[in-house]
């Protein structure tokens, strides 16, 4: 769970999320991930961490029958995605711990965390509610970034004022996923330094 500091950050943060920079390359990002992740038609799907509901709201576009819940620690986040997305037939909204899903096993067909896994203090502990919730067949895809191969390192921790934020490489991520109930399928670069790892089962 991210600390109280943080998440007044990203309450101060969310009418200001959506500048043109963050818009041009967020969209960029979910276009080659969209590009890469195949859906049934009516999916039901989960995004983790999912800020302003861009995301969700591409994904709606791209599969008018999906329906998926966005979820996400920052109420004002929610607040914005909320305008920004009005389908509340088939897309809805709710507040929450990362380490603490409140929904029922076997519940989503796939779920997706951009760009804010890097967050989570106890990275294990959020797959394994994952795997809890995903159905039979489905999957977790996360597209966030990797330490540069320069670094030499698989895990790379940077500290802010707000609390660490971490990048976990793909060596990284099939360690992460070897403690819990997924394996990794694959790795694809997305955009520079953001990768897509899907995750299923094991």
């Amino acid at each position: 769970m991210a600390s109280l500091s943080k998440l007044n950050i990203f309450d101060r943060w969310a009418p200001f999320y959506d500048i043109p920079f963050t818009t041009v390359f967020y969209q960029a990002v979910h276009t080659r991930l969209l590009e890469s992740v195949t859906l049934a038609e009516d999916a039901h799907v989960l995004d983790l961490g999912c800020g302003t509901g861009k995301l969700l709201g591409r994904l709606a576009q791209s599969y008018p029958q999906l329906t998926g819940i966005g979820y996400d620690f920052s109420a004002e986040m929610l607040a914005q995605a909320q305008q920004q997305n009005p389908d509340s037939a088939r897309i809805h909204y709710q507040q929450g711990r990362t380490d603490q899903l409140p929904f029922k096993a076997d519940t989503f067909d796939a779920a997706f965390c951009t760009i804010s896994f890097l967050h989570y203090p106890d990275p294990v502990t959020v797959l394994k509610d994952l795997r809890r919730v995903l159905k039979p067949g489905g999957a977790f895809h996360l597209a966030d970034y990797v330490p540069s191969r320069l670094s030499g390192q698989d895990t790379l921790r940077i500290p802010i004022f707000a609390g660490d934020i971490c990048c976990y490489s793909p060596t990284a991520r099939a360690a992460l996923a070897q403690q819990t109930d997924l394996r990794v399928q694959g790795h694809q670069y997305l955009l520079g330094p953001i990768v897509l790892t899907t995750f299923i089962p094991d």
